[in-house]
């Protein structure tokens, strides 16, 4: 029997929360088939022989080892074209799958078959709202977001923008963008809009997912009903500026981020013109703009 859906999970040097990763799905015993692909992006250390040891006996799991890291898009579309369900979801390994999560997220396509991705709510362990949705960033964003002058207050009011601030995330509605964290899709949505782009190497393959999305009027859905904790630690933080020069995760965030800027710098995305967009539009959208539109002004 083909899968329902795939989950794609992308390993480097993280056996220990990769494995408990999968064995959170496994124990949440979903009615529906499914198959977990993991992903081994070139780790160089005990991930292959320790993840092959631990789902040797489960022919629904398969590892797939790359021979090199070519990053985290890249190794995610190598999942993607392995897999085999109608849906796929992405899913870092350090998150926890909660009960019902995976079938809210299969419901939420089924009520709006034009969505391009849903994402869930992302929780922190100590279950308060994670901030996982996003306005498409301005280049003042990652200066804000990596140097004192984010401490401003007309800085301040930008972040909050950013991170959707003026939005309590407990109601579902379209978003500009969804952490990669974890991302539900149908297969045939990469027929519209394409796998990641592999020149991210680390950061902003999501924006530019999202992107692309909106780019083909296929909305982007943030869905509260289906829950995730996220064991999240931000490894590209840093202070100050000069935590680029140590820091090689942060290096390769602003190197994304450069990318991002130039790919689009002709271009500005197209915004969600409503403060809240109810997720009725979502299946209107096509018929009805007047109810729901897009501008390509900057709000910020």
């Amino acid at each position: 029997m083909s899968p329902k859906f795939s989950i794609i999970i992308l390993n480097y040097r993280s056996p220990g929360l990769t494995k408990y990763c999968v064995r959170g799905v496994l124990g949440l015993g979903l009615a529906m088939p499914y198959e977990i692909i993991i992903v081994d992006n070139a780790s160089g250390d005990h991930s292959i022989p320790y993840l092959t040891e631990a789902f040797r006996s489960l022919e629904h799991v398969r590892i797939i080892a790359e021979p090199e890291n070519r990053g985290y898009a890249a190794g995610n579309n190598r999942g993607i074209e392995k897999a085999k369900g109608e849906y796929i979801l992405i899913l870092n390994p350090d998150i926890l799958v909660l009960p019902g999560a995976i079938e809210a997220l299969l419901a939420a396509h089924e009520k709006h078959p034009n969505a391009a991705v849903i994402g869930p709510q992302l929780l922190n362990p100590d279950r308060t709202v994670q901030y996982s949705c996003y306005r498409f960033p301005n280049t003042l964003v990652p200066v804000y977001r990596r140097t004192i002058l984010g401490r401003l207050p007309f800085a301040q009011s930008t972040l909050d923008w950013y991170l959707m601030k003026d939005w309590d995330h407990s109601t579902e509605r379209t978003v500009e963008w969804i952490l990669g964290a974890c991302l539900c899709f149908r297969r045939n949505t990469l027929d519209r809009i394409g796998m990641f782009d592999e020149r991210f190497f680390l950061y902003f393959e999501d924006v530019d997912w999202c992107r692309r999305a909106w780019d083909a009027e296929h909305p982007v859905l943030y869905w509260p009903h289906a829950r995730m904790i996220h064991y999240h630690q931000r490894q590209s933080a840093g202070s100050a500026f000069w935590s680029l020069m140590t820091n090689s995760v942060a290096r390769a965030h602003v190197r994304s981020g450069m990318k991002y800027f130039w790919k689009y710098r002709s271009l500005e995305p197209k915004r969600l013109s409503a403060t809240h967009a109810p997720t009725a539009i979502v299946q209107e959208h096509t018929t009805a703009p007047h109810v729901y539109e897009l501008s390509r002004t900057v709000q910020r």
